[in-house]
């Protein structure tokens, strides 16, 4: 019963179609086909594009009659379990390269209709898919190893270090 306390208690704002907080949820002046309503933790953490795509929705099949309509996926992703240990294991640990392992992809791709795909890490033929995904990714986390602290910048063992050090960058 402790949830629902909780539920209750947070502050529900109304999203319009244009991906704006439109006031309190439960003021929409149409009462048939009223707007989505979303925590206001939720909606300010979430984009403008992504709020809109979840209003429309709610109100096109709310026009057909539907009370109920779920969110879009942008807004509630389900997610793996970020284990690194044991047989269930969706993480690789730092030692052994970072990243996820091929069941960790499968169980992402399962949850949330995702494509990823596991590191590139063998021998790849120059311009190939491969090497197009390799180069992308090396450039990206490059930028994510600038932007981090000095002790992780300088630390070989730290997770970006050694996912990049798995991908051969």
């Amino acid at each position: 019963m402790g949830k629902l306390k909780d539920w209750v208690k947070q502050d529900w704002v109304r999203i319009g179609t244009d991906g704006k907080i439109k006031g309190k949820c439960g003021t929409s002046k149409n009462k048939k086909n009223p707007d989505r309503c979303l925590p206001r933790a939720k909606a300010e953490r979430l984009s403008k594009k992504t709020l809109a795509k979840t209003a429309k929705k709610k109100k096109r099949e709310g026009a057909l009659g539907k009370q109920f309509v779920s969110n879009t996926k942008d807004v509630t992703p389900k997610l793996i379990r970020k284990t690194t240990k044991g047989k269930g294991a969706n993480y690789r640990s730092t030692k052994s390269g970072a990243g996820m392992t091929a069941k960790g992809v499968a169980a992402y791709n399962k949850k949330t209709g995702g494509n990823l795909k596991t590191a590139v890490t063998g021998k790849v033929k120059a311009g190939s898919k491969a090497a197009k995904r390799r180069k992308s990714y090396c450039a990206r986390s490059l930028g994510q190893l600038k932007r981090s602290s000095a002790k992780t910048r300088n630390n070989p063992m730290s997770r970006i270090r050694q996912a990049r050090k798995r991908w051969k960058c």
